[in-house]
């Protein structure tokens, strides 16, 4: 082994770190410079803060290369030679020489996809391991046969480092897999930004690892696309979302919106839980059109016969409204006027909140209309005698009256998505008596994720009048533009005029800024990012969609989500084999065809990088047992290490307790994954360990259940009552660890598991 290449790539990386030292110091001066910048207008602030944000992005960057900065080497025949790292960096000369190429460049492809039969013009591919700021170690792959040149650092295993990342201990966080990125998954990664992209994979195959890193890849490639609408990333849960949480930073990208599908509506985070059946019947594509039917409930006619006997009540034609108003007396709302006013409404297409002025000018004009005809009417029979001033006069006081307005309002009322969802959910209408008892709950309960679709949906169906509002800051930009014009008024007012012979001009504010640009200068810049804004804005169309576990999401998720990225460029990630909601569509074809048709590709993962054989031959037998023909994902390990089981007697959570202590890994983490009934009980025999929605998966010992296990990894996982678990959950449950599985049972297995492993 060569100390000679030791210490040359020590002082390569050690030379890097100087550079991004500099680099991350000439960055936080930058932003420190701009932020002490007051510049005049707001194109000054604009430029002010466009160099903050840019500055601020890089210095991320640089901060995420501090760990594990440069990676790889790649030795072309041609005599090239490239450092291949998280971020890019270049020498500070006048050629702007690259000292470490980014991943996600073109030139640095090779270092994943290049193969002795087809070496990319590579005569060495070399992977550098570093702690901090130290080399560790070397690893040489010859990809050139020709060449006789050896370094000692050569490995007899070209998968040498993938196999020991995989072996490492977990750590309850997900970790980049930049050093180990496989060519399947290099050809996903930097797949065209086009269109939609179905990544179909078994468990351990590194589907959300694939996922992240087509994020970052994308950002980088198109990256002017991409800044401004940003990149939305759709986990299963939250406990999944922190787990992924580190991964896009580290790689230089933080513009990035992580959420689960009960975060998708702003404003709204789903903590609740629906019973068992109600987020099927929520996730129906039917119930867009039973939310629909529901707001035009909502746009009323007259149902009640004005007050009066007699001769009086027979006059009135029809069912209607009195409006008492204080000038004029009674003012009749009828059955007719409202049709007549609901239906200019309703044709001109737009959301109910937006079609009610529409409806609100109808009605004030029939009103201006029957009070000028009682009012100017000719006792003679002669025209009427109010002239279009008088009849525009009192259209205006119409239209001002509380009481005419509360007369609308009660026909064609403004709704609020959360009033109208929760309205219906504890009073469902237009569904079977089955599955409205299924959904009905008291007000005020807790959101559950299922409801977020239906949020959406009545947001979409509502829409937003904006009018007073935009109004309301006209009013206040005008205010302040006054005020600023008072202060320079003041200014000028107060000007001495002792030196007007002298020679010297001396300028006053007046004199150099106007009341618009002062004003301008003392409103609030919006400093927040892009996932920032993206997030508070559900209107929001993001350049790309990311979606883990997609084939879970229901019919009613996924019309959420398309309205969300308009141009269809997404990255959908799942296994139908994996389908344990409810309310999952399962089949690619039934969650694309009503909006992209057939216009989209399916890549499959094959390989799995994760489970071990002895495992996965275990995990593959349940689903066997239903499903004859299903075939596993190939596991690239062994780890001669078979499943065990255990029948506890009496004591179940004993029982767990002692397995856990016996099986806790010296150097990583353990899951116990189990029906969430269990969690408390089995919490009592698991020290410091606390069952909830979002556990710390840092802890050595965690408790979940299936649905909150999808995506993630563990050293051990001990599988309790598995007989009480669907397949597919059971399934998800059997492939999350990396080294050694449990199960832990009271009564018989199931179909599957019936046998003792061999």
């Amino acid at each position: 082994m060569s100390t000679e290449e030791f210490r040359s790539e020590q002082k390569f990386v050690t030379d890097l770190y100087v550079r991004l030292d500099h680099l991350r110091e000439q960055a936080e001066r930058a932003v420190r410079g701009a932020l002490r910048e007051v510049g005049n207008g707001a194109q000054a602030r604009l430029e002010r803060d466009v160099l903050v944000a840019e500055q601020s992005g890089l210095l991320s960057a640089l901060n995420s290369g501090e760990s594990g900065l440069c990676f790889g080497r790649l030795e072309f025949s041609d005599g090239r030679d490239h450092h291949i790292g998280r971020i890019g960096i270049r020498k500070d000369d006048a050629e702007r020489t690259p000292l470490v190429l980014d991943w996600r460049a073109e030139v640095a492809r090779p270092f994943y996809l290049a193969t002795g039969h087809h070496p990319m013009g590579l005569r060495r591919r070399r992977h550098i391991t570093t702690e901090g700021r130290e080399v560790t170690a070397l690893h040489d792959e010859i990809l050139d046969l020709t060449d006789t040149e050896r370094t000692g650092h050569e490995g007899a295993d070209a998968d040498a480092v993938l196999l020991a990342a995989l072996d490492a201990a977990r750590t309850g966080r997900m970790h980049d897999i930049v050093e180990t990125i496989q060519a399947e998954q290099d050809r996903i990664i930097r797949s065209p930004h086009r269109g939609v992209l179905v990544v179909e994979g078994g468990p351990g195959t590194g589907k959300t690892a694939v996922a992240l890193h087509r994020a970052a890849y994308l950002l980088y490639a198109y990256r002017e696309q991409l800044a401004k609408r940003g990149v939305l990333i759709v986990g299963p849960n939250p406990a999944f979302l922190g787990y992924i949480g580190e991964v896009l930073p580290a790689l230089g990208e933080t513009g990035v919106l992580l959420a689960s599908p009960g975060e998708l509506f702003p404003g709204v985070r789903a903590t609740g839980t629906d019973r068992p059946g109600a987020a099927a019947v929520k996730g129906r594509a039917a119930m867009a059109d039973v939310l629909a039917r529901v707001v035009a409930d909502r746009q009323t006619l007259p149902e009640t016969v004005p007050a009066g006997s007699g001769e009086e009540a027979d006059v009135v034609p029809e069912a209607a409204l009195e409006i008492d108003h204080d000038d004029y007396g009674t003012l009749l709302l009828d059955r007719t006027m409202a049709h007549e006013a609901r239906d200019r409404a309703r044709s001109t297409g737009l959301p109910h909140n937006l079609a009610r002025p529409y409806f609100a000018f109808r009605i004030i004009d029939a009103l201006t209309e029957q009070l000028a005809d009682r009012l100017g009417a000719d006792p003679y029979g002669g025209p009427n005698l109010l002239g279009p001033d008088d009849v525009a006069q009192l259209g205006k006081e119409i239209a001002t009256s509380s009481e005419v307005h509360a007369a609308i309002d009660s026909l064609w009322p403004e709704l609020t998505p959360r009033a109208l969802v929760e309205d219906f959910l504890a009073d469902p209408t237009h569904l079977s008596e089955a599955d409205a008892e299924l959904i009905r709950r008291p007000a005020g309960g807790a959101w559950t994720p299922a409801d977020v679709p239906l949020l959406d949906e009545a947001a979409e169906l509502l829409g937003f009048d904006d009018t007073a509002q935009r109004a309301a800051e006209e009013r206040e930009r005008l205010e302040r533009v006054a005020y600023a014009q008072g202060v320079l008024d003041l200014s000028a007012g107060s000007e001495s005029f002792e030196f007007e012979d002298q020679e010297n001009e001396f300028l006053a504010a007046h004199d150099i800024i106007d009341a618009e640009r002062m004003a301008e200068r003392h409103e609030e810049a919006d400093h927040r990012s892009t996932a920032e804004r993206a997030a508070a804005d559900r209107t929001w169309a993001f350049g790309h969609v990311i979606v883990d576990e997609a084939q879970e999401l229901s019919a009613m998720a996924w019309r959420l989500l398309m309205r969300r990225c308009p141009t269809r460029s997404m990255t959908l990630v799942g296994d139908p084999a994996q389908t344990g909601d409810e309310a999952g569509c399962g089949s690619w074809q039934q969650i694309l065809a009503p909006y992209v048709e057939d216009r989209w590709e399916l890549v499959r993962l094959g390989v799995n990088y994760r489970t071990p054989a002895e495992i996965m031959d275990v995990a593959a037998a349940v689903l066997r047992a239903r499903h004859p023909g299903f075939e596993p994902p190939r596991s690239v390990r062994s780890t001669g290490v078979r499943p065990w089981l255990l029948r506890a007697a009496a004591d179940l959570a004993g029982t767990v307790g002692e397995a856990v202590a016996r099986h806790l890994p010296a150097d990583g983490r353990l899951a116990v994954i189990a029906p969430r009934a269990l969690h408390e009980r089995l919490a009592q025999a698991l020290p410091g360990v606390r069952p909830g929605a979002e556990p710390d998966l840092t802890r050595t010992v965690v408790l979940l259940d299936p649905r909150q296990a999808k995506g993630l990894e563990f050293d051990t996982v001990v599988v309790v009552e598995p007989a009480e678990l669907e397949p597919s959950d059971l399934y998800v449950a059997l492939t999350r660890a990396t080294q050694a599985l449990g199960i832990v049972h009271t009564g018989p297995l199931p179909e599957g598991l019936a046998e003792p492993p061999a």
